[in-house]
């Protein structure tokens, strides 16, 4: 079974032909941003509301380097007056395990991160290309698509396994990592004008060493967490 696949719900719909490429995710990703005419308001999503608190997977990003990287690109469109991510707020979702209330039962938890621990895949290095956008957000493109999607495949695996619900399928990911949220509509391509200058710039990267399981809630035009448990990812050794 194909690792990544159309889906109706994902943005884009259709994946691109090699998910492992970064040249060849970030033209994908912006085709499908250049065929949006009008951006939405982030925070108009089902699912959430002020009370809210649920349970996520997520990649944390606390590299220095790459913040002042997204820091820069936050500067260049900052006119658009966009819900801005905060220097300690990067991230890349993998998914939802929960609302917190369904998940009242420690020893569940405990095992959901003990049997993700035991299949965790190896680290891997990341690479963000700046820049693009989705109907709600700004955002990098990232590859490859590969490692982190068979790490989704672990993590859907463990939830199945330890009784939870189901986390969404592995194929509906469009792996991201956001720097700013809409929070009115506005013409798409007032957007594009804005990020375009900034695919001149070299991408970043990043090491992926561990997943974070954190309880995630909103604030006004932010989202908070807090991590509850954190996975390591194996370790690779070289020569071995």
């Amino acid at each position: 079974m194909a690792l990544s696949a159309p889906h109706p719900d994902a943005f884009p719909s259709v994946p691109p032909i090699d998910i492992d490429n970064p040249a060849t995710v970030a033209a994908h990703d912006w085709a499908a941003f250049n065929a949006v005419s009008a951006m939405k308001n982030h925070w108009h999503r089902p699912g959430w509301s002020e009370t809210t608190r649920a349970v996520y997977w997520l990649l944390t990003i606390s590299d220095s380097a790459f913040i002042a990287h997204a820091r820069r690109c936050q500067s260049f469109v900052r006119h658009l007056q966009f819900d801005e991510i905060a220097p300690d707020g990067f991230h890349l979702t993998l998914g939802r395990v929960g609302v917190v209330d369904m998940l009242n039962d420690e020893g569940q938890m405990e095992g959901l991160v003990a049997t993700v621990q035991a299949k965790a895949p190896p680290a891997f290095v990341l690479t963000a290309v700046p820049l693009t956008g989705s109907r709600g957000a700004l955002r990098y493109s990232v590859a490859p698509w590969t490692p982190i999607l068979e790490l989704h495949q672990v993590l859907v695996t463990a939830s199945e396994a330890c009784g939870l619900p189901s986390m969404a399928p592995t194929a509906r990911l469009r792996p991201h990592i956001g720097i700013g949220y809409a929070n009115r509509p506005l013409p798409a391509a007032v957007a594009r004008n804005a990020v375009l200058p900034l695919r001149s710039l070299p991408p970043a990267t990043l090491t992926i060493d561990r997943a974070d399981l954190v309880e995630m809630w909103r604030e006004p035009g932010a989202y908070k967490w807090r991590i509850i448990h954190s996975v390591q990812l194996q370790t690779i050794v070289a020569g071995i």
